[in-house]
């Protein structure tokens, strides 16, 4: 055995051995807690003030703020969403807050939807920013807030895991600063209200979208509400859509909004509307097909020209709505918080070096007695229904789709899997909107689910096809897929209960 080889089968025993150490402490530590102080129980959400009665119209402000913070130039700030300690060279262009204020005016109040140009935010953070806003809402009447990310892979790191490891990339100074902006976003949507009509309005986008994990699953389908104020003044859009916001490549440097920054310019261009972004089933891994990207990799790799032209793209495919349904204005919401077992003993390490900003529970019936608290919410606006999930869902967990035993990684075939989330709501129009309120990491079916044989999490692995296994380093477990299956079932038997 020659000298390298010894060295790596040395490395390797190290870092088998530093696991099992690391995960013995995390589940010794977990069942001691257990015991001296177990974490509450969650109650079941009612779908208390749910109806089908509807207002005469729709009350709809918009609110926008930069999340590019006036000292940028003149300290260290990291690029989100691909190798760590990344320091931000430049700005490509502003990343952006956006918020939207809807109501029904049926009395019950109204909701704020924002999403921000970042990586993701932990639910740690949405409630901070709930209850920095909730003065607010007393005062607005507003029954809810949901904070969405755009999945900006060129955004500043607001959740930890790309700054100079072992130190976090998160900026105490900055997260308060980004909290203040979207307080502003939605104060600006608050004092923009106007009456008016909600049209839904829909597109298959058939050439843009790439999924490089098998199965070869994911929508097509943008999704675009458009609000027309009863006065003529500026419309206002939502635009949802399932792709991964990393058009820039992770050979950038730049701090940019991405491709949904070019997206909604290119719509304010050519209709003066504002946009809000939203993502949809993004895992496994759904990005956006880049022209002549060897060739631009070649020159030099400076792929802004190419995100510009796929933001522009994709806005040409919003504007080409022609065919729209009106809304009635009826707005129901189901918030449901609930546990997730912790099983990632990367992502716990991580939190307790304080990389990542999160709060473990102590759970019975958990790998290692640990748990996250997380949250979902079941959206229906008039005729759209959407399910607002906590990570980047493998799309196939929404739609169906699994792959069979002989093609899985486990060899398990689709029985292993939950039912689709789109069959549990009896809805094959359901939306999923992901990184709403938490960002979990992926979200996989367990029968392709497969951690490397003796660093698992820590390392990615192949399968018996070879295929790559690198999303289950950054996902809570294997059992987070069923967790989600089994709340929203629970969740929906709610809301039948409250429209029998």
């Amino acid at each position: 055995m020659d000298m390298n080889t010894i060295k790596e089968e040395a490395g390797r025993k190290s870092r088998a051995a530093l696991y099992d150490a690391l995960r013995g402490v995390y589940r010794a530590a977990g069942r001691l807690a257990l015991n001296a102080r177990p974490s509450p129980q969650i109650p079941q959400a009612a779908a208390a003030d749910w109806q089908s009665a509807c207002g005469k119209r729709f009350c709809v402000g918009f609110g926008k703020a930069t999340l590019l913070p006036d000292d940028f130039l003149q300290k260290t700030y990291y690029v989100a969403g691909y190798s760590e300690n990344n320091p931000a060279t430049g700005c490509l262009d502003e990343p952006y807050a956006h918020a939207v204020w809807l109501d029904d005016q049926t009395g019950r109040g109204a909701i704020l939807l924002v999403t921000a140009d970042t990586v993701g935010l932990l639910n740690a953070d949405v409630e901070q920013i709930r209850a920095e806003l909730s003065d607010f809402c007393r005062t607005t009447d507003c029954r809810g807030v949901h904070i969405m990310s755009t999945h900006d892979h060129a955004s500043i790191d607001t959740m930890g895991n790309w700054g100079p490891l072992p130190r976090t990339g998160r900026d105490k100074a900055y997260m308060a600063f980004f909290r203040a902006q979207v307080k502003s976003a939605a104060i600006a949507a608050y004092r923009d209200r106007r009456d008016g009509d909600l049209y839904l309005g829909e597109t298959e986008v058939p050439d843009m979208q790439e999924d490089i994990r098998t199965p070869y699953v994911f929508s097509r389908t943008l999704t675009r509400l458009r609000f027309v104020p009863k006065d003529g003044t500026r419309e206002t859009w939502l635009v949802h859509f399932a792709s991964h916001s990393e058009s820039l490549q992770g050979c950038n440097s730049r701090v940019s909004a991405d491709f949904p920054g070019y997206m909604r310019r290119a719509i304010f261009e050519q209709t003066g509307a504002e946009t809000a972004y939203f993502v949809g089933a993004i895992g496994g891994m759904i990005s956006m097909k880049i022209d002549n990207e060897r060739e631009i990799r070649d020159a030099g790799g400076d792929f802004a020209a190419s995100t510009k032209a796929i933001g522009e793209k994709l806005a040409g495919y919003a504007l080409s709505i022609r065919w729209e349904k009106k809304l009635k204005p009826c707005i129901n919401q189901l918030r449901q918080t609930f546990y997730v077992d912790a099983d990632n003993t990367m992502l716990l390490t991580a939190k307790y070096a304080g990389i990542l900003r999160a709060k473990s529970y102590r759970r019975r019936g958990t790998a290692l007695g640990l748990a996250l608290r997380t949250e979902m919410t079941y959206l229906a606006i008039g005729q759209l229904s959407l399910l607002l999930v906590p990570g980047e869902l493998f799309p196939e967990l929404a739609y169906g789709g699994y792959l069979d035993g002989a093609e899985s990684a486990t060899g398990l075939g689709a029985e292993a899997d939950p039912e689709p989330l789109t069959q549990i709501a009896g809805d094959p129009a359901l939306r999923i909107v992901g990184l709403a309120n938490d960002e979990l990491g992926y979200i996989l079916p367990p029968n392709d689910f497969l951690l490397h044989p003796e660093t698992p999490y820590f390392s990615a692995t192949r399968d018996r096809h070879g295929r790559r296994h690198y999303e289950e380093t950054n996902s809570l477990g294997p059992r987070t897929a069923e967790t989600i299956a089994t709340v929203f079932r629970t969740m929906m038997a709610q809301i039948d209960r409250s429209r029998a």
